[in-house]
C-alpha cells in the first residue's frame, strides 16, 4: 500500500465502502425477514378473533415484495430492500385499523342510514404486537449488521 498515492488509496477506499452497503443489505435480509415473521406471530396472538379472518389478514412482506391489495394505506406497496412489512388487511378483510383504533359514536349510513352507532372501542394488537417484538428484532438486525460489517472487512482486507 505504501507504493500508491493518496488518491489511489482513497479510490480504494471509497469503492469498498460503496459496495459494504449492498453486502449488508443482502447479509441482514433474513434477520430483516425474521424479525417480520416474529412480529406477524405476535399480532396474531393478540388479535381479537371473532371469524378468524382478521387474524388470517396478517401478512409478511419480504424486502423487495408488494404488499397485498388494501394492506397499508388502501392500496399496494413496494417494500425496499432493506425492510421487510407487516401489514394487516386484504380485499376482504378492510377492517383492521377500525379494530386496533376503534371508532368513535357516529350516524350510520348505507344500509343502516340514520341509525346511532355507539362506537366501538379499541382492540389494539399490531402496536403492541410491535412494542413487544421490538427489542429483540433490534438485537437480531444488529447482530447480522455487525457480522456482515465483519464479514465484508475480512473479503477486502490485502
Amino acid at each position: 500500500m505504501a507504493d500508491q498515492t493518496l488518491m489511489q488509496q482513497s479510490a480504494k477506499l471509497a469503492k469498498r465502502l460503496t459496495a459494504i452497503p449492498a453486502e449488508i443489505v443482502q447479509a441482514i435480509r433474513p434477520a430483516l425477514i425474521q424479525s417480520a415473521d416474529d412480529l406477524a406471530r405476535v399480532a396474531t396472538a393478540l388479535a381479537p378473533e371473532d371469524e378468524g379472518d382478521l387474524k388470517a389478514s396478517i401478512t409478511v412482506t419480504p424486502p423487495g415484495g408488494t404488499t397485498p391489495a388494501y394492506a397499508e394505506g388502501g392500496g399496494r406497496r413496494q417494500a425496499a430492500e432493506n425492510q421487510a412489512l407487516v401489514t394487516v388487511g386484504s380485499p376482504q378483510v378492510r377492517h383492521g385499523h377500525l379494530v386496533e383504533f376503534g371508532t368513535k359514536p357516529h350516524i350510520n349510513g348505507g344500509q343502516f342510514a340514520g341509525t346511532q352507532h355507539p362506537g366501538t372501542p379499541p382492540r389494539p394488537f399490531l402496536a403492541p404486537a410491535a412494542r413487544l417484538s421490538m427489542p429483540r428484532a433490534r438485537r437480531r438486525i444488529g447482530r447480522a449488521i455487525g457480522q456482515a460489517i465483519r464479514a465484508a472487512g475480512k473479503r477486502g482486507a490485502p
